[in-house]
C-alpha cells in the first residue's frame, strides 16, 4: 500500500513527464502543420479521423472539437473501415490518420485503401520513420521519449500529446476562420455553455412579474408588493422610468430605524442609484453585475431606459449558468 507522500510523487511525477512530452512536442511542429491547416481550410468535403485502441478514442474527442468550432468531422474507427465503413469518405474529404507506433496491422490494411481512393492522408504518428509516416502526403509528429507508465507501456504521454496535436490543429483552424463566440454559440445551444453564450437578460425576466410601486405608496403597500412577488424588490417608477429601488434589505434597516412606519412612503427608503441592466444585454453580463457588487437581482430596462422587470440570481442558477 501507497502512503499518501509516495501517492503525490507518482502523480506529480506523471504530470512532469507529459508535461515534457508536450514541450517536446512544440518543438517538433513544422511547415507540414501549417499546409495541413490551410488544406482543411480550403477543404470541400469534410475531415475523417481514424485511429484504434487509445488512438481512436482521442480521434473521436478531435472530431468533437472540430466539428464545435466549425471544421465539418467525422470519426472512422480503423478496424470498422475495412469492414465496410469506407464508404463514408467522399473524394473530396481529408483523412487523419492516427497512431502512436504507425505500424499496427489494422492500419497498414487500411492505407493502401486510403492512398487507392485519391484522399489527402495525414497521419499523425509517433514514429516518423513507420509505415504511416512514409505512406502518409504530410506528417504530424507526436513522438515522445517516455509514457508516464512506470512500464512505458501504457499509452499515456503518447495520447496527451495526440489531444494536444488535436487541439493546436482546432485553434488554429479556429482563428483562422475569425470565429467568434456567436458562431461558437451556434453550434453549443444547449447546456450551460451555450446558454452563457446567447441567453438574453430579457429571456429570463420576461418570466418574472413586475413589481413596482410610486414614489408616494405607503411602505405596508411596498411591504405587500414585495412579498407577493418573490423577488426580493419593488421597483419604484415615475413616468416608466425608475426612480429608485426598494430591497429586503432596505426593509430591514427600516424597521432597525423607525418604530412606527406609520406615515412612510417608498420615497423616504428607495435607493435612488440601483444597478440595472439592458434587456437585449447577455445573461452572464447581469451574473457579472450582480456578483461584483454582491447582490440578488437587477433592474431590467429596455433601448429607451424604461422599466421592464427583474432578473434575479436564482433565474441564472436556474438556467445552469452559474
Amino acid at each position: 500500500m501507497k502512503t499518501n507522500t509516495e501517492i503525490l510523487q507518482i502523480a506529480q511525477n506523471t504530470l512532469r513527464i507529459e508535461a515534457d512530452g508536450l514541450t517536446r512536442l512544440s518543438t517538433q511542429l513544422n511547415e507540414d502543420f501549417a499546409i495541413v491547416v490551410h488544406r482543411i481550410l480550403y477543404l470541400n468535403g469534410r475531415v475523417i479521423v481514424t485511429g484504434i485502441g487509445k488512438s481512436a478514442i482521442i480521434a473521436q474527442k478531435i472530431v468533437a472539437t472540430l466539428n464545435s468550432t466549425g471544421t465539418p468531422s467525422i470519426f472512422m474507427h480503423a478496424a470498422d473501415a475495412i469492414h465496410g465503413d469506407l464508404g463514408m469518405i467522399q473524394k473530396n474529404d481529408l483523412v487523419i490518420c492516427i497512431s502512436k507506433s504507425g505500424n499496427t496491422p489494422e492500419i497498414k490494411v487500411l492505407i493502401p485503401l486510403l492512398k487507392l481512393s485519391g484522399n489527402t492522408l495525414v497521419g499523425m504518428v509517433g514514429d516518423i520513420n513507420s509505415f504511416l509516416a512514409k505512406q502518409a502526403d504530410f506528417i504530424l509528429d507526436t513522438t515522445i521519449d517516455l509514457e508516464a507508465c512506470p512500464h512505458n507501456l501504457a499509452p499515456t504521454t503518447s495520447t496527451t500529446a495526440q489531444l494536444a496535436m488535436g487541439d493546436a490543429l482546432a485553434v488554429c483552424l479556429l482563428e483562422s476562420r475569425e470565429f467568434t463566440s456567436a458562431d461558437f454559440a451556434k453550434y453549443h445551444p444547449g447546456g450551460s455553455l451555450g446558454k452563457r453564450l446567447y441567453l438574453k437578460v430579457g429571456d429570463l425576466a420576461i418570466q418574472n412579474e413586475k413589481p413596482r410601486v410610486s414614489r408616494d405608496t405607503p411602505v405596508r403597500e411596498v411591504l405587500i408588493e414585495i412579498t407577493k412577488n418573490r423577488l426580493g424588490a419593488v421597483a419604484v417608477i415615475e413616468n416608466e422610468y425608475i426612480a429608485g429601488i426598494i430591497t429586503d434589505g432596505d426593509i430591514r434597516r427600516m424597521m432597525e430605524n423607525h418604530s412606527n412606519i406609520e406615515g412612510l412612503k417608498a420615497q423616504d427608503i428607495m435607493a435612488y442609484s440601483p444597478k440595472f441592466i439592458l434587456k437585449d444585454e447577455l445573461a452572464v453580463t447581469a451574473l457579472e453585475i450582480l456578483k461584483s457588487n454582491n447582490i440578488s437581482q437587477l433592474l431590467v430596462i429596455n433601448e429607451d431606459k424604461k422599466y421592464t422587470g427583474f432578473i434575479h440570481i436564482h433565474d441564472l442558477l436556474k438556467e445552469g449558468i452559474i
